[in-house]
């Protein structure tokens, strides 16, 4: 089933539009659907398309050159091209008499057997490709290489690329329509332990229910999710065991460089480089309180981004040797409800953040806001840390729209009113317009008419379904 990356489709059919030549680069983790998208785009069209392998040099031009045979119908044609060079100079002829595109998935493989391909393709491109109507699309996987071998300033590809496309897990949204069948409530619950990646979601039953779910892909040795985090950190990394660890520390609750140092042991100094990497990787992010430089503020907070990656590092993870001592079914029990909701309420303002961004998005805030995040600091009147959970900013007109968000089956509604109202003046230079309640289930008939037009109460129910 083909779900969201619809903008993405239609940009690629819009360069496609021109007949001129074009160098698309499409790259991501593996499974978020780089290959669904181009073979979408790809239909009903005359598309050569290749996927190297991690394997040798040799194997992977033979197999380039099969799949060209198997392209133009050259039944006749014995043997190899003799060379990668030899093989796109082909393809030149043939585009410049009647264009085609051109996918070349998991290039990365390929270029890292042969060093010197990025090289033998920027000369195609640069002599013969850019004089064709070829449709040429770069996917890779693996994303640092993608973007310092293909992207990055110092590639023979550099400035060669037409258009770049980074495809990201999908929004709660989108991954709900691979669940059709599933409730809001618990669409929310798989979203917040699987995350957006496309292929998890399929590997989901609903009819073995969320905990069976969670307990054959996550806690068997057996199960796809078992090992899948530790596979991508191998493949996009040369030291693994350095980011298991402070990975392992930020899903503990680890949130600052200080904290993860004294539970990894890994030097304070030690650690921008491994944040970095995994911040340009999508897995964690960097977080500032609005209003303050995100480059120099010492306020800073490291947060795990990918779900997937959350719940392993939180819940699989010390528990490997038990799972695959065979008792991953006991362990998986043994996970008292409790504690995943204590979780899922960390998931669930996240998923209250990426509401507030399509709304913003729609046009359907009360106010046209260009940044939506968090705060948090020193209340100046009570002198005592606090922080508002989620706000969109409309930084021309200095106006907030701030919330608090409560996952809870029941909590103190009039507490969390009178919360709200006492951090109106919070955030300096801003104006509070609206206040709003995200909560797992509706507040009370009584609250509703206490808040009057003060507050708007949003449930999850909500979020999914488009009735606040």
């Amino acid at each position: 089933m083909f779900v969201g990356r619809q903008a993405e489709l239609d940009r690629l059919e819009e360069l496609y539009g021109t007949r001129k030549f074009q160098m698309v680069v499409v790259y991501g983790r593996r499974r978020v659907g780089k290959t669904t998208l181009v073979s979408k785009f790809a239909k009903g069209k005359r598309a050569l398309f290749f996927t190297a392998l991690d394997q040798g040099d040799q194997n992977n031009l033979a197999d380039f050159s099969a799949a060209i045979q198997n392209f133009f119908g050259l039944s006749g044609m014995q043997g190899s091209f003799a060379s990668w060079a030899a093989a796109f100079d082909f393809l030149a002829q043939r585009a410049a008499e009647k264009s085609f595109v051109f996918i070349f998935d998991e290039f990365p493989y390929a270029a890292q057997k042969s060093k010197a391909l990025p090289s033998v393709l920027q000369v195609a491109v640069d002599h013969a490709f850019k004089n064709t109507g070829m449709f040429l699309i770069l996917c890779g996987s693996n994303q640092g290489f993608m973007e310092s071998e293909v992207l990055g300033r110092r590639s023979p590809l550099f400035g060669r690329r037409t258009a770049q496309m980074k495809i990201s897990p999908l929004n709660y949204l989108d991954a709900r329509k691979l669940l059709p069948d599933v409730g809001a409530q618990d669409a929310f619950r798989y979203y917040g332990c699987f995350g957006g990646v496309p292929y998890y979601l399929t590997l989901i039953d609903p009819a073995r229910g969320f905990r069976e779910n969670l307990a054959r892909l996550y806690f068997d040795p057996s199960g796809f999710l078992f090992e899948e985090p530790f596979g991508l950190l191998r493949q996009e990394l040369a030291e693994p065991a350095m980011y298991n660890s402070i990975l392992r520390a930020i899903a503990g609750g680890a949130n600052r460089p200080h904290l993860m140092a004294d539970r990894t042991g890994i030097a304070q100094t030690s650690l921008p480089r491994y944040l970095k990497t995994l911040v340009e990787l999508g897995i964690i992010e960097r977080v500032v309180p609005f209003g303050e430089n995100p480059e120099s503020s010492k306020r800073a907070i490291y947060q795990m981004m990918d779900a997937c990656y959350d719940f392993w590092f939180r819940f699989v993870m010390p528990s490997i040797s038990d799972i695959e001592g065979g008792l991953g079914s006991v362990v998986a029990d043994s996970l008292k409800e409790g504690r995943i909701d204590e979780y899922l309420r960390g998931r669930f303002e996240r998923l209250c953040l990426e509401w507030l961004k399509l709304e913003a998005a729609r046009r359907e805030l009360p106010i046209p806001a260009t940044t939506v995040g968090s705060w948090w600091g020193t209340d100046p009147a009570k002198k005592m840390q606090t922080d508002i959970d989620v706000l969109a900013a409309d930084r021309a007109g200095k106006r907030l729209l701030i919330g608090e968000c409560k996952y809870r089956e029941n909590f103190d509604e009039s507490a969390v009113l009178e919360s709200l109202q006492s951090k109106r003046e919070l955030v300096k230079g801003y104006r509070v317009v609206a206040q709003y309640v995200f909560s797992k289930h509706e507040v009370s008939q009584a609250t509703q008419e206490k808040a009057g037009r003060i507050f708007r109460f949003v449930t999850l129910d909500g979020m999914y379904e488009g009735e606040n």
